[in-house]
This record gives C-alpha cells, structure tokens and sequence, in this order.
C-alpha cells in the first residue's frame, strides 16, 4: 500500500510540474525600470507569455490554455514586455518603429511587422493575418498623409480571449469603443489578453496609459508635428506624438485640448525618444522628451484587416 501511495504521489508530481501541465508567467526583469530624463517607474512586471500555454486574468488565475482562438484575435495593446524584446532595450523603441523597414513609409511597415511578431509571440500562427498598426502618418510611403482609422479594416475586432472589442468602425469614434465587452472597454488588453493597466497581476496598477496613435478622437491625421516623422524619429526633437489612452483617467474633457478619457486622442507626449515611465505623477513632464513620460512606454494599439 505504502508503494502504490508513493506511486501517485510521483504522478501527480509530474502531472503539476515536470510534465509541464502549469502555464508559468513571464516576469519583465527586476521590477522598476528607469526613464530616460531620470524618472523611476516601479511595477514593471508583464504579462504571461501566450502561446497557448495559458493566460494570466486579472484576479492572478489562469485562463483556459486555450480560450480564445486564432479566428477571433484581432486586437491588442502592444505590451511593455513585447516592446523590450523585440527592440533589444528596456526602454523601447520610442518613436522610431522601421523595425528593420528602410525607405518611404518605413515606420508604418515596421510597426504592422511589429504588430505581427508580437501576435505570433502570444498565438502561434497569428502572424498569417495582415495586422496593422493604429497609426496616423504624414507620409504613407507615396508622399500622401494617411489616417490610423483608414488602415484597420472594418471590423469586427476580438482581444486574445474572443472578447469582443469593437463589432464596426464606427464604434470607436466614441471616447471608448461603443460596443467593447464591459471587461475590457476601460482597460484594453495587451497580447495575451491581460489587462494593461496591470500587466503583471501579481503587482500593483501601474501608470501606462498613454499610447502612440498620432490621431485625433476621430482616428485622422492629428498635425505633422503629431507623428515623430511617421514614425521613423527617437532622438526627441521630432515633435511630440499624440497619444491616446488604453484606460481612461477620469472622464470629461480638460483645457488645451486633453481628453482624458479617449482611447484614440488624449494628451500630446514629451517627444519622441524611448523611455519607460510607470509611477502616477499626472500629465507628460515638460522636462523630458521621451514617449513615456506622461505615463506610458511607447506602445501602440494592432488590429487585423479581418477576424
């Protein structure tokens, strides 16, 4: 009896852990991380990989390894963790986004392709889609300017768990998507389908709001100045790029033009150099010149053309 007592013992030993049964969350690396401009963030924890090894939820748990699926996923925030890797720094890519792209239209080209890597990394399989990046640009590659809202298809768009985030276009030249699941509608999901606002839910909210989008609430061409040079400049002399916010600080519209609460169209950031900053100290700091400044770490929102 004592052996057979031991033989399940060793079997369920397997089945938790060496069998590889228990998805295992990725953390981003010491936990604070450091602002081009001296600022210090803390909380930088990411997301579980995704893969179809399981998801982490907002409550610390697991989702299903396989809720969601590759028909459905077409929309994400680009996380913090995605953005270090695939740029090789911790403070991202900034405004720069060729991704290796050279020539006219560089910057639109390489964050689709960042788009793409960065779905693959989640679900294997996603870069197949023809993924675009929500940016606006004063030069689409033919000299032409060209509207985020124009490059994203027409809807509908699900996050990695088959949450629906916008059934039509038209649905979100409102402040917030009209027609999002009420789970993820002021707290979009990054790749893995984890809330944003708390990448890593084994650590506190952090302040990382503030989005690249380069457009106004109704997804067009906000001013030349507004792009970081359709998104090929990180020095921080190129502008400051318009952001939008993946969850809204409070509603209502503030003076000089801030919409707190629109996911497309907020605030105007620092300037266009990389830099990570996660602690909550209001709006972009007029000191700095980086794309994090005001809350944020460079990131952008993707959609593919079709479900």
């Amino acid at each position: 009896m004592k052996n057979l007592h031991a033989l399940i013992s060793s079997l369920l030993v397997c089945l938790v852990s060496a069998c590889g049964l228990t998805p295992v969350a990725e953390g981003e690396g010491d936990g604070g991380v450091t602002a081009t401009g001296g600022s210090t963030g803390t909380g930088g924890g990411s997301a579980a990989t995704g893969g179809g090894g399981g998801t982490l939820t907002e409550d610390g748990g697991l989702a299903s390894p396989d809720a969601g699926t590759l028909e459905h996923f077409s929309f994400f925030v680009t996380s913090l963790s995605a953005l270090r890797v695939l740029s090789g720094s911790q403070m991202g890519f900034g405004g720069d986004l060729r991704y290796g792209e050279t020539g006219p239209g560089a910057g639109l080209r390489g964050a689709d392709k960042l788009c793409a890597a960065i779905a693959e990394r989640s679900m294997p399989g996603a870069s197949a889609k023809q993924w675009r990046a929500y940016l606006s640009a004063i030069d689409d590659g033919a000299g032409h300017p060209v509207n985020a809202i124009d490059r994203i298809g027409n809807g509908p768009w699900y996050d990695r768990l088959g949450r629906t985030f916008a059934l039509a276009k038209s649905d979100l030249l409102a402040d917030r998507p009209l027609t999002a699941d009420v789970a993820i509608k002021n707290d979009f999901p990054n790749e893995d389908g984890v809330p944003n606002h708390r990448p890593d839910p084994t650590q506190a909210q952090v302040d990382n709001h503030d989005t690249l989008t380069g457009s106004n609430a109704q997804g067009t061409l906000y001013s030349n100045t507004a792009t970081c040079n359709s998104w090929t400049g990180n020095t921080g002399t190129e502008g400051k790029p318009r952001v939008g916010h993946s969850w809204p600080r409070s509603g209502g519209t503030m003076p000089g033009g801030v919409n707190p609460a629109n996911w497309s169209s907020s605030l105007d950031e620092s300037g266009c150099a990389p830099g990570v900053n996660l602690i909550e100290q209001g709006p972009p700091m007029p000191s700095s010149n980086t794309v994090g400044s005001g809350g944020g770490y460079g990131g952008f929102y993707c959609f593919a053309l079709v479900p």
